[in-house]
């Protein structure tokens, strides 16, 4: 049974799901590294400092907090700017994506487009070959006479 786990654990598919979700982890936090540094402070700039994740509508008339976490606390709130962060969040994410697979398939597309090398024939392989048609040329022409 040990040894049925270990093959069972060890298959190639299982290795690469495991690479690739913990390639998966590194890239979730560089990419919300991206957003929350890059990306935000731009849109801040061009929103005028807007911070959206702090943005809702009170839907109970006793909340008169300032901020999501203290709202929240205070009763229901339609927190769309959270909604919109997360869809910002999801866009980068998206488009960061879109490029990693098109540069992968430049990539794919150049390696498909370099002609197949041609495998060179061993030197006793090619005389063989030759001493094969001289002996086929040599037997067709004694057939003709």
């Amino acid at each position: 049974m040990l040894n049925e786990f270990r093959e069972f654990a060890l298959k190639g598919n299982m290795v690469d799901l495991a690479i690739g979700i913990i390639i998966g982890a590194a890239f979730s936090g560089l990419v919300n590294s991206i957003v929350a540094d890059l990306f935000m402070p731009l849109v801040a700039v061009i929103t005028g400092g807007v911070d959206f994740t702090n943005k809702f509508v009170p839907l109970a008339e006793g909340v008169t907090a300032t901020s999501l976490a203290q709202a929240r606390e205070q009763g229901p709130v339609f927190a769309y700017g959270n909604f919109v962060t997360l869809a910002i969040n999801f866009l980068i994410v998206a488009f960061i994506l879109f490029l990693v697979v098109k540069g992968m398939n430049r990539l794919k597309r150049k390696e498909e487009a370099k002609p197949p090398e041609v495998a060179k024939v061993p030197r006793e392989e090619k005389l063989l070959e030759e001493i094969r048609d001289l002996l086929a040329a040599r037997e067709g022409a004694e057939r003709r006479v």
